[in-house]
């Protein structure tokens, strides 16, 4: 049971002509049980909210950003009309409008009430309880009742950088042959046998198959494909800092996903690690897929993903790794390229990585630090220029230092970060070392 506020405006209205009226106590009993007579009949005259049915409708996914609309579908089987109010609670994140509406369902009805989600975090999004409150006819109580009706929407990351993909993949056809003259390297594998040319290389003749040939006949070569990308997410404290007012870990979903989905499209596979002290999230292994369908299982795994405030095991992380792929890979590792994460921890703990994989360290720079470092004039812009001239010197030093130890690096600011990670990728296969 509930009381609205038309009952509160009478019970007001009556305290003040018990305080006016020469009556007294008869009159204070007179105005109690007039508005007790009215509550009960509002009571007994609301329509019932017990054996009302109510299911959910509509998509369990949507990106981040992106509205969606779940319905609730409500069946009035009892003997009277049903007005009142309906609220369906939904936490602050899913971005839940409206927060209650108006229902007005007759004997054997049925009404759709729609909420519009617009989601401002990832991952899963569930209800709370529905709340209907049925008010009776003379507005002064209402019968009240909330269960609950079970409903996830997953909320997946934007994917803003697909937008790239169409140039990056042109430039991958390129490199597969289509568009381009296929090249012999590391990681490169047979294509098919031609006639020798001057200016081939002499280690390219197939000495079998011009020995059944009037000429000398030499193998070609093309990327090789079914390698295997192994895209590994730092989700420590560092992934939690906002650069351009959002986390960079959502920034390195971003291009994570952009990569994933041009390996994919090369024929590579694709595994997903998202670790900080432990492993938070695990896609592939010996099973892992290629091509288009390997990427919804990487938008579900990255959906849930969130920072963790603390600090990342840099041993964790590349035992996971090693873990995970005995064959040459490419390791995509998404992290802060800072002192503290890299110089720090990271480091000492890559020689097992590099010695076996390739190595492709990618990090999202702030571009307020350059911004920083043009400014001049007063005294406190001074000092932050200087301060953000020597963040940008110690980046750099730790780059030439990863560089140092085979590791390729990747720095860029948000604008540019994602096609700068393909853009490694590809340069990494044109060069055959994949």
């Amino acid at each position: 049971m509930a009381l609205t506020g038309r009952a509160g405006l009478l019970g007001l209205l009556g305290a003040l002509l018990v305080l006016a009226a020469p009556l007294g106590g008869a009159m204070l009993l007179l105005v109690e049980g007039a508005l007790l007579v009215g509550v009960l009949v509002d009571l007994a005259r609301a329509g019932a909210v017990r054996p009302l049915l109510i299911a959910r409708a509509g998509p369990r996914g949507t990106r981040l950003g992106e509205p969606v609309t779940v319905g609730l579908v409500v069946t009035n089987p009892g003997p009277r009309r049903l007005r009142g109010v309906l609220r369906d609670a939904w936490p602050p994140s899913a971005g839940a409008a409206p927060a209650s509406v108006r229902v007005d369902n007759p004997a054997g009805g049925r009404r759709r009430v729609d909420t519009r989600l617009q989601p401002t975090r990832r991952g899963n999004r569930s209800p709370d309880r529905v709340t209907v409150r049925s008010i009776g006819p003379l507005g002064l109580a209402a019968r009240q009742r909330s269960r609950s009706v079970p409903w996830t929407v997953r909320v997946v990351p934007p994917f803003a950088s697909r937008r790239f993909l169409p140039e990056k993949l042109a430039r991958l056809r390129e490199l597969d042959g289509r568009l381009a003259a296929r090249v012999r390297g590391q990681g490169t594998e047979f294509d098919a046998l031609r006639e020798y040319v001057g200016g081939d290389d002499v280690r390219s003749i197939d000495w079998r198959a011009t020995a059944r040939r009037d000429t000398v006949v030499v193998r070609t070569w093309r990327p090789e494909r079914d390698r295997r990308v192994v895209l590994v997410l730092d989700t420590g404290r560092t992934s939690a800092g906002r650069v351009a007012d959002t986390p960079r870990l959502d920034w390195s979903l971003d291009a994570a996903l952009l990569l994933a989905a041009l390996a994919g499209r090369a024929g590579d596979r694709v595994d997903l690690v998202a670790v900080d002290r432990s492993v938070r999230a695990s896609v592939g292994g010996s099973g892992a897929g290629t091509g288009p369908s390997a990427l919804p299982a990487l938008v579900a795994a990255m959906a849930g993903l969130e920072p963790a405030l603390v600090e990342s095991d840099p041993q964790a992380l590349v035992a996971a790794v090693l873990r995970r792929s005995r064959r040459r890979a490419l390791v995509v590792l998404f992290t802060a390229l800072d002192t503290g994460t890299v110089a720090a921890g990271l480091l000492p703990a890559l020689p097992p990585l590099t010695a076996r994989h390739v190595v492709l360290l990618a990090s999202v720079a702030d571009p307020r630090v350059a911004e920083l470092a043009r400014g001049r004039g007063e005294a406190a812009a001074v000092y932050d220029a200087a301060a953000a001239e020597r963040a940008g010197l110690e980046r750099r030093r730790l780059a030439v230092a990863l560089r140092r130890r085979g590791v390729q690096v990747v720095d860029a600011v948000p604008a540019e970060f994602a096609p700068a990670v393909a853009d490694a990728y590809l340069g990494l296969k044109a060069a055959g070392r994949l």
